[in-house]
């Protein structure tokens, strides 16, 4: 059995819109999509704080308080740890353009015509946001 990948992603949520990164076409794995922003978690790191490197690293932001939500994705290989975050210091700028060729703010309606990364995601992103107007 391969071990499976840690991976922790952020959906940066405001005036009830996400942002996505577009997965770059040059990437190896789901190239040309849409994405929450994220990566993989390192050695003697935990989920929470590679999700406050990976946004600094791809977004140039300095999250606040990194809300786990469950996510659901199709994906075996990887072990997914999904935060929802509403508060961050700077403006989100396409810091990692390599990753990202693109940064777009969504509306949850928007969401059903993208091409997303996990589609199966798509509910738990929709909550995430729907959480947040509460």
């Amino acid at each position: 059995m391969v071990a499976r990948v840690a991976i922790a992603v952020a959906a940066l949520v405001r005036n009830g819109r996400v942002l996505l990164g577009h997965r770059h076409p040059a990437r190896l794995r789901y190239p040309d999509c849409w994405d929450l922003v994220g990566g993989h978690v390192e050695s003697g790191e935990l989920p929470h704080q590679a999700v406050r490197r990976e946004c600094l690293e791809e977004l140039g932001v300095h999250v606040h308080d990194p809300a786990p939500f469950p996510m659901t994705i199709s994906d075996p290989n990887l072990d997914l740890h999904a935060f929802v975050v509403t508060r961050w210091d700077g403006e989100p700028v396409n810091a990692a353009p390599d990753e990202n060729d693109d940064l777009r703010w969504f509306r949850p309606s928007d969401l059903t015509n993208v091409k997303l990364a996990h589609p199966t995601a798509l509910p738990s992103i929709l909550n995430a946001v729907q959480l947040t107007n509460d």
